[in-house]
């Protein structure tokens, strides 16, 4: 077969004339029928037509007549993954890599089908295989990072993802769709906003880049914009099922955020779950059930949300729901007052040049106390993160025994650990470095004596809330993390998580004596000018009065990486108080469970009896 033949076929099918180059294609094989080149273009031209079945044949064909090409293998491959056959797919693709193990493109594609099979930890191992022949190939890193984030690896999903802006402009709409989701997950609003914006410029029709940007939006507070983008869709017949759906619950969570649940509970009704195990879709049913005061369907949406949780958690963390795993794995193991003993005197910053820490059980008003102290101009916070689970990581691939022996940590190692937490910060927020920095992460709560170790002068304010409160809120939230799913799984199972983790903190507070805080949500709430000067005298602030504008700075900051993201751009209200007594049957099993954290905290008067 002629080289001009092979290029006039070529351009057919660069033009997209795919039936003309079919045509070429059968003609030249009925003189020349086993002509690799016309069988490759033969098939590639039936696959853009979507004759997939007859496209199917013709790769098969290849594989058969040249059984030593990894390139046929993997066409052939891909094409079985489309049209459902995963498993030949899985052993085509494999075929592939063991014919040419430096070619990146099997390795990616495998990748993708194991994420379709939901094996996501195997689908992980084979993209950062893709990474090793090419470190700086984006679609790898894209999609390894995608890998990683559903194996809960959220720390190497950043990390692959960091020079996401050296890849731009991205020439693959879709991957750059998975990056801005990936970004957002990773908590880059700005990021996600910035590549969806620019794909809506580039195709304004395309209706999946303008309800994402919604999302994004919505999450930046941003309700005006949401609304124009949505809203002309509402009344659009024209909608496939799929956009319909995505629609709707766009509007859903609009109808919420402008406190209409029944609006919200008619939409979510109406379009059902956007995919089989669409977890966001049951809890913001129960959010707008829970808003109507409907606490039975309320909860059995609930159930099905943590039902589908848990089903995920079986196929990336088995372990966390292994019936001998606890309710809420310590971070680092108890210090007693005797192995605190045997700690060498260090050198450390003082309280001025220590991170503010606030701690406390996620949805315990963590995020309103970091929101008031940002505000100030002398603090600087960051939204959560969890720079000392990275730290932790680092020590344990050191030596393992580290965390048990905090001791062995001597001078060089403590100032070392505390450069890298500043790096780690660095790359997170712009540092301002005449303020004072604000770590806020609930769950550092169970990391005290790590960071007492480096920042032994440091301070913490602790947000305490009526246990039965955070319990019931935490029920109702979609957590990422693995730990806090298994936590949530039922409200037994958080009762014992929220026990443990301050059991834990006390314990802690007992042995080092830190400077703490103890901020009662109640409280707060109750005298909040008050309140806010007693945290303004503990920190040693000279003016209180810019925390008390806290809302304002909120929506003025726009992104906030935490569930409460909605609620603090709100002033200081009574709307979460006592949300638990409407479901007071389902608490009682836990209410003995909680007592003797209930009288610790002074809550154990505010139970009713029947």
């Amino acid at each position: 077969m002629t080289f001009a033949v092979i290029d006039t076929i070529s351009a057919a099918i660069r033009s997209g004339d795919f039936s003309e180059a079919e045509r070429l294609c059968k003609t030249g094989l009925s003189a020349h029928d086993r002509d690799e080149n016309l069988l490759s273009l033969l098939a590639i031209s039936l696959h853009r037509q979507g004759k997939k079945t007859a496209a199917t044949a013709v790769f098969a064909r290849l594989t058969e007549l040249f059984p030593d090409q990894s390139v046929h293998w993997g066409n052939y491959a891909t094409i079985l993954r489309e049209t459902g056959g995963l498993q030949e797919a899985e052993d085509a693709y494999a075929t592939a890599i063991r014919l040419d193990p430096r070619n990146v493109a099997p390795l990616i594609n495998l990748g993708l089908l194991l994420i379709q099979r939901r094996d996501y930890l195997a689908a992980r191992e084979r993209l950062l295989d893709a990474l090793d022949i090419d470190p700086e190939l984006p679609l790898a890193r894209i999609h390894g990072a995608r890998a990683c984030s559903l194996s809960q690896d959220f720390h190497g999903a950043e990390d692959l993802l960091k020079p996401w802006r050296q890849w731009l402009p991205l020439k693959d709409a879709a991957l750059q769709v998975e990056l801005a989701n990936l970004l957002l997950l990773m908590g880059n609003a700005s990021g996600a906003q910035e590549l969806l914006e620019d794909l809506g410029r580039r195709n304004p029709s395309d209706l999946q880049v303008r309800l994402l940007l919604a999302n994004v939006y919505e999450r930046l507070n941003r309700l005006a914009d949401v609304e124009l983008l949505v809203q002309p869709l509402a009344g659009n017949d024209h909608l496939d099922q799929r956009t319909r759906r995505e629609v709707d619950h766009v509007l859903a969570t609009l109808a919420l955020r402008h406190r209409d649940p029944d609006a919200a509970r008619l939409l979510l009704e109406r379009a059902g779950p956007r995919e089989g195990r669409d977890q966001a879709h049951y809890f913001k049913l129960a959010e707008a059930f829970d808003k109507l005061g409907e606490t039975g369907p309320a909860l059995q949406a609930l159930q099905t949300a943590h039902a589908l949780q848990i089903e995920e958690l079986k196929i990336t963390n088995p372990e966390a729901i292994a019936a001998h795993a606890p309710p809420l794995p310590p971070a680092v193991p108890q210090v007693s007052a005797s192995d605190y003993a045997q700690w060498p005197q260090l050198h450390a910053p003082n309280a001025d040049h220590s991170p503010v820490f606030i701690v406390g059980f996620p949805r315990s008003g963590t995020t309103l106390l970091e929101q008031m102290l940002d505000a100030h101009p002398g603090l600087q916070s960051m939204d959560e993160n969890p720079f000392f689970n990275r730290l932790a990581d680092k020590l344990r691939r050191h030596d393992t025994r580290i965390l048990g022996n905090l001791d062995v940590l001597q001078q060089l190692d403590c100032d070392e650990l505390r450069k890298r937490y500043g790096v780690l910060v660095t790359e997170k927020v712009q540092r301002r470095w005449d303020a004072q920095l604000v770590d806020k992460n609930p769950l550092n709560m169970l990391w005290l004596p790590i960071i007492y170790r480096l920042f032994p002068n440091a301070k913490f304010i602790l947000a305490v809330r009526h246990p039965c409160d955070v319990i019931l809120s935490c029920y109702m939230q979609n957590f990422r993390s693995s730990i806090l799913i298994a936590a949530s799984a039922s409200l037994e199972q958080l009762a014992k998580a929220y026990v443990a983790a301050m059991q834990t903190w006390l314990h802690h507070v007992q042995v080092f004596q830190p400077h703490v805080l103890v901020s009662r949500y109640e409280d707060l709430v109750a005298d909040f000018p008050q309140q806010t000067g007693r945290i303004a005298s503990f920190l040693k602030l000279d003016d209180a009065a810019p925390m008390m504008n806290f809302d304002q700075h909120a929506r003025d900051k726009g992104y906030i990486a935490t569930p409460s993201y909605s609620q603090v751009i709100e002033p200081v209200n009574r709307k979460g108080l006592d949300r638990w007594l409407r479901y007071r049957r389902e608490f009682e099993p836990v209410l003995p469970l909680l007592e003797p954290m209930l009288r610790r905290w002074g809550y154990a008067s505010t139970i009713p009896t029947e």
